[in-house]
């Protein structure tokens, strides 16, 4: 008897695939909530599917006590509206080696109290069967009920692979669905399949045949863990017997590592005969349900690209020019959007100028919320074509191999070539980079790319260097196509990637953490971008980047309002009573004295007065106080730079210039001009490579679970980019 079997005496079914069942029984079942985990090898098709079915209702956490996410999503089932689809790490077996895959392994093993699946949801890549099919065999022979969705399949007919679905499904006794969530084809008959399993016991699925004789591994350390544990499967059994101090919480009375050394059990050889014997009946499977092509068959056309982009030098050299297309265009496909938002909130400034009344209501709401408003909207359409690229790059499969290219270098610098992923992510926003580094077996180099990946430009900094570099470049093209402020703004990226490797190189040599590394990475066949993930991605990061960015930006724009608005004492209120009797007495200077009085009330605010403090060990940079009000409130977020400035010079500045335009004029109290090209290096410089990102600190907190590597990177960061800035304005002065 087999689940599959079972399944079908339940419910009379004129399709072997199609698995029908009457819709009350089923509500009646599931009227709990019913689980699902689901599981499969990595680039199996999985997050594909997972999205395919819950949608965007969806929720990512943690699961408790690991730092690895959690996704968790919702979809329907007939009249159930309440299935619960847990997306577990992908693995390639049940013998894990990295902290994600001990994750699903509990799970599956039954050793996670919090997570207790009803049902196993097993994806498998069609046109890589036979590897998929290992760890499927292992899931059968814990007895759990499971389904098995076929994905990739149009790659298989590709690659002139035919599977007998039917022989297959007889083959290992469970269900069998073939899907594409890609195209969201065959999600129905996944569904139906999923509500007729769900009406099959553990009970059942017990008396499922062995899919290789698992007793015969270890006969009497396997009889005597049933006696004390008799719930298990003959292979749970076996599992405990190897891994019985990770599966603590079902060994209350220590008996089984009595059973281990009473019995000479041997894990490493029973976990190699057990690999052995899976083959020999998958091959088995494999020629009787599957026809391959031979091995004089036509290499497919990602095999002959693979050629080009992984060529040791040709690779290196298109992947340079990706990079360059990249900064280009964040700068040729933004420019007319940007300066379009840019003349709508100038204009938007006067005229509510012009029509409100004089008031402090007024001078906040302009100077505080208009001009907070400006700075977060300006510089979306930069964050949408950001995100918009890289995730072309990741749908198309072509960054996995930008990881490994790079492993090389990696090497040399103390990283792997699994550490570029990371690193690339950074670009986007260094948090979630941060917590990808979790794939990284080695935990020294997971260390130094936890350390080091804050270097690497992120989003934040973009309207940074934007607002900088039209301050001090020229919109110059050369060849009538390559942009001057792209190649810098290139350059500023490049350098924040070159001291990341220097600094790991620097490191690696003082973190003494001793562990054998290896790099194994699967590379996903190439695809064409999904247009609609492409457009979904950039309208959600605008959206995060809007409320979540813009919420900081705009509680520290009024904030700063008011600190630059008013003073400590009578100071402010003097100097409105001095200046309204010198323009009464020169009604003709009105203008020039009005923009003077803002400028000493300025200096004369609480703003000012911090500004004047921290002045003395910024001016080396070449920075005024302004700027470095700035690099304070930077730390909330680095992009609230750009509103800190918009905040500052609309309170000093009564006009109708935008804030490029009073950036550009902006003068120390000589007369010289403040933003000079050393002093905007200098400052490009240090928001390269300074620590300016509370979240990041937490994050990393988080992942090292101790404030000692937090700190750490804290002070090297900060005395890194304080002498690059100084040496920068120094060499360029």
């Amino acid at each position: 008897m087999n689940c599959k079997s079972t399944v079908e005496s339940l419910f009379s079914s004129q399709s072997r695939n199609l698995f029908l069942f009457s819709a009350p029984t089923f509500v009646a079942l599931a009227a709990a909530k019913f689980h699902i985990a689901l599981v499969g090898n990595p680039n199996s098709g999985k997050t594909s599917l997972f999205n395919a079915l819950t949608g965007l209702n969806q929720k990512v956490g943690n699961f408790p006590g690991v730092t690895v996410d959690k996704k968790v999503g919702f979809f329907s089932v007939e009249e159930n509206n309440d299935t619960e689809l847990i997306d577990l790490p992908g693995t390639y077996s049940l013998y894990p080696r990295k902290a994600d895959e001990w994750v699903a392994y509990k799970v599956l093993m039954g050793a996670d109290a919090d997570v207790q699946p009803d049902m196993v949801l097993l994806v498998a890549d069609a046109s890589n069967l036979k590897r998929n099919l290992l760890f499927c065999s292992q899931i059968i022979d814990l007895k759990l009920p499971v389904l098995l969705a076929l994905t990739m399949n149009d790659l298989a007919a590709k690659k002139g692979i035919k599977i007998d679905i039917e022989g297959l499904e007889a083959a290992l006794g469970i269900p069998v669905v073939a899907v594409n969530p890609r195209k969201n084809k065959g999600l129905a008959e996944l569904k139906k399949a999923i509500a007729a399993l769900s009406l099959t016991s553990r009970e059942i699925c017990s008396k499922v045949a062995d899919f290789i004789d698992v007793a015969a591994l270890a006969p009497k350390a396997i009889e005597e863990v049933q006696l004390v544990f008799p719930e298990l499967s003959k292979y749970s059994a076996l599992h405990h017997l190897i891994n019985f101090e990770e599966l603590a919480s079902k060994n209350d009375h220590d008996q089984i590592p009595e059973i281990v050394q009473k019995n000479n059990f041997n894990p490493t050889k029973s976990q190699a005969e057990e690999i052995m014997q899976r083959y020999t009946h998958i091959r088995q499977i494999m020629q009787k349900n599957v026809v391959e092509p031979g091995p004089l068959e036509k290499k497919l056309f990602s095999d002959k690209l693979d050629n080009l982009l992984l060529h040791r030098i040709w690779g290196n050299i298109v992947l340079l020019a990706v990079l360059f297309l990249l900064f280009q265009s964040v700068f040729l496909l933004a420019k007319f959007p940007m300066d379009g938002i840019e003349w709508c909130f100038t204009n938007a400034s006067s005229w509510l100028s012009a029509k409100l009344p004089n008031g402090w209501w007024s001078d906040l709401f302009i100077n505080g919320i208009v001009a907070g408003l400006g700075g977060i909207m300006v510089f979306i359409p930069q964050i949408m074509i950001l995100f918009g690229i890289i995730t072309m790059l990741e749908d198309s499969g072509y960054m996995a191999r930008i990881g490994f290219l790079s492993d090389r270098l990696m090497r040399k610098v103390g990283l792997n070539g699994k550490s570029v992923m990371p690193m690339i992510s950074s670009f986007a926003c260094a948090v979630p980079a941060i917590l990808s580094a979790r794939n990284i077996e080695n935990k020294k180099e997971r260390l130094l790319t936890i350390l080091v990946t804050p270097l690497m430009s992120c989003s934040a900094r973009l309207p940074v260097y934007t607002i900088l570099i039209s301050l001090v470049i020229d919109d110059h093209y050369y060849f009538g196509f390559l942009s001057l402020q792209g190649l810098v703004m290139m350059g500023l990226y490049f350098l924040g990637t070159f001291m990341a490797l220097l600094m790991s190189f620097i490191f690696k040599w003082f973190i003494t953490i001793k562990e054998k590394s290896f790099f194994i990475l699967e590379l996903p066949i190439y695809r064409a971008p999904r247009w609609k993930n492409v457009g979904i991605t950039m309208i959600e990061k605008a959206r995060i980047f809007v409320t979540d960015a813009g919420k900081v930006i705009m509680m520290i724009s009024l904030a700063l309002w008011f600190l630059s608005s008013y003073g400590p004492g009578n100071e402010i209120k003097q100097i409105e009573t001095q200046y309204a009797a010198k323009i009464a007495a020169t009604p003709t200077l009105q203008d020039s004295l009005h923009r003077s009085m803002l400028a000493e009330k300025l200096n004369h605010s609480y703003a000012g007065k911090l500004g004047k403090i921290m002045e003395p060990a910024i001016a080396p940079l070449g920075y005024d106080w302004k700027i470095g009000i700035a690099l304070i409130t930077s730390f909330a977020a680095r992009e609230v730079f750009v509103g800190t400035m918009a905040t500052l010079y609309s309170v000093e500045e009564d006009d109708d210039q935008s804030l490029r335009q009073k950036m550009q004029s902006a003068t120390h109290p000589d007369g010289t001009k403040i933003y000079t090209l050393p002093a905007a290096l200098s400052l490009m410089v240090f928001y390269v490579l300074a620590m300016q990102c509370m979240s990041t600190l937490a994050a990393v907190k988080r992942e090292t679970r101790s404030w000692k590597w937090p700190l750490f990177q804290l002070a090297y960061m900060t005395l890194l980019a304080y002498g690059m800035s100084f040496l920068v304005y120094q060499l360029f002065s």
